[in-house]
């Protein structure tokens, strides 16, 4: 009997999710598809500056799960720009924050529901 799956807690879903080469025809190139849970540890460790402990806690799994989606993840990058192929982002093996304080997975200081909120109601109050 196989391990049962150990699901990635991600804050969310990346506002955008297709990327290319701008004025170049993408016909025929493979895209290289990146997952929702290698994206996370992209945004938490070079976007938000956590370290991969810090980004594993976050995530909710070992820090050497982190360490080797983010190899994947930086190799994929490099293949998207050095290539000029496009990049999907997409699938994987994650589950989003609930962000009611029920159910899987708390937000830490990377959370980007948390920091929207709070621009919303910074808005709301001028």
């Amino acid at each position: 009997m196989s391990r049962p799956r150990k699901w990635r807690s991600v804050c969310s879903l990346p506002p955008n999710s297709r990327f290319g080469p701008i004025g170049s025809n993408l016909e025929g190139r493979q895209p290289v598809v990146m997952s929702v849970d290698e994206y996370e540890t992209i945004r938490l460790i070079d976007h938000e500056g956590m370290t991969q402990q810090e980004c594993s806690e976050q995530m909710e799994v070992a820090r050497t799960t982190v360490q080797g989606m983010y190899d994947t993840a930086r190799k994929k990058l490099a293949a998207s720009l050095v290539d000029g192929k496009p990049l999907f982002i997409e699938g994987g093996e994650y589950r989003l924050h609930d962000h009611n304080g029920q159910g899987l997975g708390r937000c830490g200081r990377g959370c980007r529901w948390r920091s929207r909120m709070t621009e919303i109601e910074g808005e709301n109050h001028q």
